[in-house]
């Protein structure tokens, strides 16, 4: 839409014809008073393109506010995502930490292990023994081979030492045991708390992450509503100084049906003087009259009678309506040379523009019978006349060529009844009405 908008507002010129120029001029109230018409009719498209350009606004500044909420939001997701990989840091480098520990330990246990065997070694036949009898050791056979009291309380004495011994290994040994079983746990427990902790930490990253790249995208979806906002505007205002120029254009058209009006009544008014006078003096007059005839050179076409006039010489290389999946608002005169391109009738130029589609493009308006037509004039390689300009019908305005959105050296006209507006709902096909090859 904004590449079609400025093209046409680039390359657009508008004017008005017949509404002066001998015979051609509209004397009639009624034309000055349609012509208002249409300036209100304007004014009426004028208004309701600002009204849409104040929503327009108001959106962008609602997509702007929104666009800062997320922005917030996508703030305070990144502090998140830079403290749970901090914290993935800081636990994996515990983690590898326990695991440096755990071999610590293994080495410790080995020891423990390895004491444990020797105890086993040193304990056999009394551990066997105390497994058997569910710790009762027989010492009877001991004690009662002594020979004497002295040795039996000696040898008592060393059953006492020899037992305790024995208790205080077993103790040793379950002591290690218990430790080892211990520290084993303790490795396991912290060991699994931290690749738990660590597992955690990496799932609350990738919600994070995923949770960043969904507010990312929205932001990219606003920015793009918000650039699409902006581009409307901009169509819109494109609109409404295109209007803007044709409200200007019919204002001048006005000024110049009232001046024509009152040429003309000036006119009559002498007229009828003068002839009172002759009748009055009995005298025989002559009247003479002059023809002026434009000239036109090479491939200029002949200026038609009426208010119409072929504005370029060359063959009808596409009619108006669909083509193809667009609708032609036009028609195209196709000519190999480079030949001029005239009015097509007496007109005001309101705006004269080169347009990346369009190419060299004017838009003249027309006041015929108090009815408003508007002309296009696109792809010419160059343009004669500015904005504003009063142009008469059969003038050259420009030189055929193939600049902007064209397929070959060709005019592309359009005709208009009424003003120009964005949706070209007032094209008419010239067929018919404009004198054509």
């Amino acid at each position: 839409m904004r590449k079609t908008v400025m093209s046409l507002a680039v390359t657009a010129t508008v004017g008005f014809g017949t509404i002066f120029g001998g015979t051609s001029v509209i004397t009639e109230a009624a034309s000055i008073s349609s012509l208002k018409g249409e300036q209100n009719k304007i004014q009426e498209q004028r208004s309701g393109i600002n009204s849409t350009i104040n929503q327009k606004n108001n959106q962008i500044s609602d997509l702007q506010n929104q666009q800062a909420d997320v922005k917030s939001e996508i703030t305070r997701i990144d502090y998140a995502i830079t403290d749970s990989t901090n914290k993935i840091k800081e636990k994996t480098a515990k983690l590898e930490s326990t695991k440096a520990e755990i071999m610590k330990l293994q080495g410790q246990m080995e020891v423990i292990k390895d004491r444990i065997e020797k105890r086993n070694v040193l304990l056999k036949d009394r551990a066997r023994s105390y497994q058997e009898t569910g710790g009762m050791v027989n010492y009877i056979d001991v004690l009662m081979g002594s020979e004497n009291f002295s040795d039996f309380v000696d040898r008592a004495n060393a059953v006492v030492t020899i037992m305790q011994a024995d208790q205080a290994i077993l103790k040793e040994h379950e002591a290690d045991k218990q430790e080892l079983e211990i520290k084993q746990d303790e490795v396991k427990t912290n060991l699994a708390s931290l690749e738990k902790m660590v597992s955690d930490l990496q799932t609350l990253n990738q919600q994070l992450s995923a949770q960043k790249a969904e507010k990312d995208k929205l932001l990219a979806s606003l920015k793009e509503q918000e650039n699409e906002a902006h581009e409307g505007v901009m169509d819109l205002q494109e609109q409404d100084a295109l209007l803007a120029a044709q409200q200007a254009a019919i204002q001048k058209a006005i000024s110049m049906e009232q001046e024509a009006q009152a040429r003309a009544a000036a006119e009559a008014a002498a007229q009828a003087a003068e002839a009172a006078k002759r009748k009055a003096a009995s005298s025989s007059n002559t009247s003479s009259s002059s023809s002026s005839s434009r000239v036109s050179s090479g491939a200029t076409p002949g200026v038609s009678s009426g208010y119409w006039t072929q504005p370029a010489v060359g063959y009808l290389s596409s009619g108006f309506g669909v083509r193809g999946s667009e609708r032609h608002a036009g028609v195209d005169i196709a000519n190999r040379a480079a030949v001029p391109i005239v009015a097509a009738a007496d007109g005001v130029v309101i705006r004269s523009y080169l347009s990346s589609t369009y190419g060299n493009c004017i838009f003249v308006s027309h006041s015929i019978n108090g009815q408003v037509y508007t002309t296009v004039y696109a792809h010419m390689t160059t343009r004669m006349v500015g904005s504003g300009a009063v142009v008469k019908k059969g003038q050259q305005i420009g030189v055929m060529g193939n600049t902007g959105a064209s397929h070959g050296q060709h005019l592309h006209f359009e005709l208009h009844k009424g003003p120009w507006t964005q949706d070209k709902r007032f094209a008419i096909n010239p067929v018919g009405i404009v004198p054509l090859p």
